[in-house]
């Protein structure tokens, strides 16, 4: 590893699927398009306890087995006893919505900011996006790496990098079914 990441502190991937229980079985041929060295975001809020730590060691075992980065979301109090690379929001990655929320969560230790929703999304409808304007006055001068979410996929990404976007999460792009009136776009492995 290089100096910039020793062995204690992973390379931080690039490109992210946030489970969603909308996903249903498509969660599982979406774990298998991201490309070796990805993360997840593993949600799923709505499973009881047990349904969602099983579920949860299901997708450890992917994760694991394709070198993917694991990260479970929620409260503490309803994140399952399972070992992951970490947790979201905790020190390794936060969600921040402004510029005051990443300026708190790098206070705070986080190393990786998700900054959402960069476009209209379907997992939040009707909310206002930040667009690349407020997205590159959001994070302009921040010291860690930011991931954009939020109607996310690769060629949006790409049109982001002159804002240093680190890499980019999402649902639907890692779905093989999508609606119609969005393309599908390939994914590099």
């Amino acid at each position: 590893m290089s100096r910039r990441h020793p062995p204690d502190r992973p390379m931080l991937p690039r490109r992210w699927l946030m489970t969603d229980p909308r996903m249903g079985d498509a969660l599982w041929p979406a774990l298998a398009r991201l490309p070796r060295g990805s993360g997840i975001i593993f949600r799923h809020y709505a499973l009881s306890g047990i349904a969602r730590r099983d579920l949860l060691r299901r997708v450890r075992k992917v994760a694991r087995a394709r070198k993917l980065m694991l990260v479970v979301a929620g409260k503490p109090a309803n994140r399952p006893p399972v070992p992951t690379h970490g947790r979201h929001p905790g020190a390794l990655t936060a969600p921040v919505h402004d510029r005051r929320e990443a300026i708190a969560a790098i206070r705070n230790g986080a190393r990786l900011l998700f900054a959402s929703p960069v476009f209209p999304t379907r997992s939040h409808p009707g909310e206002p996006a930040l667009g690349r304007v407020r997205l590159g006055l959001m994070l302009h001068g921040l010291p860690v790496p930011v991931i954009a979410l939020g109607g996310m996929d690769e060629r949006r990404w790409r049109s982001l990098r002159s804002l240093n976007i680190h890499g980019w999460a999402g649902i639907d792009a890692w779905l093989d079914v999508r609606p119609r009136d969005q393309k599908r776009i390939a994914v590099p492995t």
